[in-house]
Parts: C-alpha cells; sequence; structure tokens
C-alpha cells in the first residue's frame, strides 16, 4: 500500500513539474513575441542607408 501512494506522488509531482513548465513556456513565448526588436541605434543623419559590410558588395563581387 505504502508503494502504491508513494508512486503515486511521484506520478502527480512530475505531472504538477511538467505542467509548470508548460504555463513558463507559453509566457516566455508570449514575452518574446510581444517584445519589438529593431536596429540597436538609429543611424546618424547624413550616413548611406547600408554601411555594413553586406552593403558594399557588387553583383561582380559575388
Amino acid at each position: 500500500m505504502e508503494t502504491l501512494v508513494l508512486i503515486a506522488v511521484i506520478v502527480l509531482a512530475i505531472a504538477v513539474g511538467m505542467r509548470w513548465i508548460h504555463l513558463l513556456n507559453a509566457q516566455h513565448d508570449a514575452r518574446i513575441s510581444a517584445y519589438r526588436f529593431s536596429e540597436p541605434m538609429p543611424r546618424p543623419p547624413g550616413l548611406p542607408g547600408d554601411t555594413g559590410r553586406r552593403g558594399r558588395h557588387t553583383d561582380a563581387d559575388r
């Protein structure tokens, strides 16, 4: 009898843990989707649109 109670408690603890992890993952996904990613800093006025390494390549370079 004690073994059955112990197994039931372990199964219940695993189920509660799985549910808790699922809820935390859903909360984390919602937080990621709500965050708006953008450029780290605004471009200073007077610079061309793309100053990165990829912006300087032309079709002849490839």
